[in-house]
Parts: structure tokens; sequence; C-alpha cells
């Protein structure tokens, strides 16, 4: 099983997540996800590790381009398009690609702009802000949610139990 990141495209180019965002044409994004999923997986791909669907508030983050901005019903709108859109008509169409929703969660709310760095939110923008994107992949049948690689309010994202087990589970 070989993956790769279907951000904007396979071998046809379309424009980076922050700039389809910028229509705010769930559609359109669906319809760019099957166009890359029926691509890659002739290719022989049949697992990408997107959408990415990280919240980004911060400009000097280097990831912002890669997800879809700081609005978290866009987020989630576009994150649910995607999914569809790497599915296809669903798993016995040959084209099918499994999709996997990434950074969970805050990855994109790094203090500083950092790459890598902490995140401390609050419980009510972690719900409010963070997480609806991630709710909205995981109701379209998203196949894998990738962890974050950063830690929030101290604890490492890989490891937090409460965010894994509890909410996402």
């Amino acid at each position: 099983l070989f993956d790769f990141h279907l951000i904007h495209g396979f071998r046809t180019v379309f424009p980076v997540p922050l700039a389809e965002a910028a229509a705010w044409d769930p559609d359109l994004a669906q319809r760019t996800a099957r166009a890359a999923a029926v691509e890659a997986t002739a290719s022989g791909i049949h697992w990408t590790l997107a959408p990415m669907i990280d919240i980004a508030r911060d400009p000097r983050w280097g990831r912002v381009v890669e997800g879809t901005g700081e609005d978290p019903f866009l987020g989630a709108a576009l994150a649910s398009a995607k999914v569809r859109g790497f599915h296809g008509a669903g798993p016995a169409d040959p084209s099918y690609m499994l999709a996997t929703a990434k950074h969970f969660v805050t990855y994109g709310a790094a203090e500083c702009g950092r790459d890598y760095n902490v995140a401390d939110v609050s419980e009510r923008t972690l719900r409010e802000v963070y997480l609806p994107p991630f709710q909205a992949a995981v109701a379209a049948g998203v196949d894998g949610i990738m962890p974050s690689f950063n830690e929030l309010a101290g604890t490492p994202l890989h490891s937090n139990t409460a965010l894994l087990t509890g909410v996402l589970r």
C-alpha cells in the first residue's frame, strides 16, 4: 500500500489548498480531490495523506498554505468535500482513494508560527475552532486521522489520551 501527499493534485496540479479555499466552493474542492484520486490510483497509489485540515490563524506558520485558512466553518465544509472527492463512488470504485485527515489537532495553533512548536488553547477554542474540520471529515467517512506533531498544553498529541481515545475515538 503506497501513499502520496495529494494536497493539490497528482499529475494535474491545482492551486494550493489555501488558494482553493479562497473560492469558498466545496464543490470545486471535491472535484479537484476526485481528479487527483483518479490520476493517482491509475498510477498505483491508493492512499493519500490528505486533506490537511488544520486551522491556522498565524500567518508566520510555514504550513498555512497547505490548509484552508482560519475559518472553522469553511475548513469543515472543505474537509468533507475533499474526503468525498477522494472516495468517489465508494470502495468498489477502482479510483477510490483512502483519505487521511491531518494533523489532529491544533498543529496550526503553533505559538509564534514556529513549526512543531507548542500550542496552548482553551477548551472552548479547541472545540469551536480546531475540532470542527475533523468532526466533518469523520462524518464524511475519512479513513484515518494523523495525530499532530506538536504538544497541546504540555502533552504531546501522539500520547494525548484525552483527545485520541476520548474525543477522537
